[in-house]
């Protein structure tokens, strides 16, 4: 769902009220009423019929106009009826700081359920996520405004905060979504881009490489090459010190993205070739696992293969390289010499018997 979907929902719900407001300013508060009210009848009977379903916020929303106009007129004082908005957005901002602040996203839930066969990406969602903390805001400062103009501004100021000013802050939202996609868009124009998957491997949308390595939300899959000699030593690389992660660790003998487009077994060949330099090698599939960092969360698909030629390490993205035996990585775990991935993968080995020889 888009904002502009969002709104279509918000928006009817709210119309009785920018109706009365009209109404009033032309035949007054007890008529404005009545109109609204007839109105609202209105917009139920035509939801109805063209979508057959009752918008349960029209009758929400009418229901307390009329409550609150009527309070209004028995008391002969209309501030009960200048708050009615404030009500209505007071309650909107509950529901949208549960869904911006907690687990429980409820205009997610709502979306999925009042607009059926639409499926979100895990990217929508976050995007979904971070507009409604916008909109929290702007609901909220929104809120706070018509109080104050409901006790110390004029009946027309009033009506512009409350009407008016509600729609020029939320055309002042759209043009800067509009203008914020459009700078992400250029920005990440010529950035790798890489797929997003569930725990199944199963592609959910894709994102830029950028914003897969600060948000742990988008799992996005990697290929991790375990490569053994004949004497049963794993070859490791040494990250350079200028990595933005783990820098001058020792890690798994291959490991890069899956590009988005790019195929398992292309992932693979490009690597390989990429920092160990074997333009041929026999590899063999053993598991996938999650790995959450502190940036990130890869699907890790794990590979062993046997090579007995010298590796020549041929990228700047590689500081160092060389075989390792059973006992040495033994002794350097929990030292912060190898990578905390690695040394997770070092334990599923051992449990597959690949350092049976040593």
């Amino acid at each position: 769902m888009n904002k502009t979907e969002l709104l279509k929902k918000l928006l009817p719900g709210l119309l009785p009220l920018f109706v009365f407001i009209a109404a009033d300013e032309i035949w007054g508060t007890e008529i404005g009423i009545y109109v609204a009210l007839a109105f609202g009848v209105g917009e139920l009977i035509f939801i109805y019929i063209k979508e057959k379903r009752i918008d349960r916020f029209v009758i929400i929303d009418t229901v307390l106009l009329v409550a609150l106009g009527a309070i209004s007129i028995l008391l002969d004082n209309d501030i009960f009826f200048k708050l009615k908005p404030a009500l209505i957005e007071a309650i909107l901002c509950v529901i949208m700081g549960i869904s911006a602040f907690s687990s429980k996203n409820v205009m997610l839930l709502m979306s999925q359920r009042y607009m059926k066969g639409i499926n979100f990406t895990k990217v929508q969602e976050i995007q979904l996520l971070r507009s409604i903390k916008i909109m929290f805001w702007i609901f909220s400062i929104h809120t706070l405004l018509i109080i104050y103009s409901a006790y110390f501004m004029s009946k027309e100021m009033w009506v512009f905060i409350s009407g008016g000013l509600f729609y020029i802050l939320f055309a002042a939202f759209f043009i800067y979504e509009f203008i914020n996609n459009k700078l992400k868009t250029k920005k990440f124009k010529n950035e790798e881009w890489l797929p997003l998957v569930d725990i199944e491997g199963n592609i959910t949308g894709k994102a830029p490489r950028s914003e897969c390595h600060k948000n742990k939300q988008l799992m996005h899959p990697v290929v991790h090459v375990h490569i053994f000699n004949s004497k049963g030593e794993l070859y490791l690389q040494k990250r350079p010190e200028n990595k933005e992660t783990q820098p001058g660790k020792w890690d798994t003998s291959v490991g890069g993205h899956i590009s988005f487009g790019e195929t398992l077994e292309k992932a693979l060949e490009k690597e390989i070739r990429e920092e160990v330099g074997i333009e041929k090698l026999d590899y063999k599939f053993i598991t996938k696992h999650k790995w959450v960092s502190d940036i990130e969360t890869e699907l890790v698909y794990m590979f062993v293969a046997n090579y007995n030629q010298p590796i020549n390490h041929i990228t700047d993205e590689i500081a160092d390289g060389k075989f390792w035996t059973k006992n040495e990585i033994e002794n350097s775990i929990g030292k912060q010499i190898l990578t905390p991935n690695f040394e997770y993968e070092f334990k599923m080995l051992l449990n597959h018997k690949f350092f049976s020889k040593t």
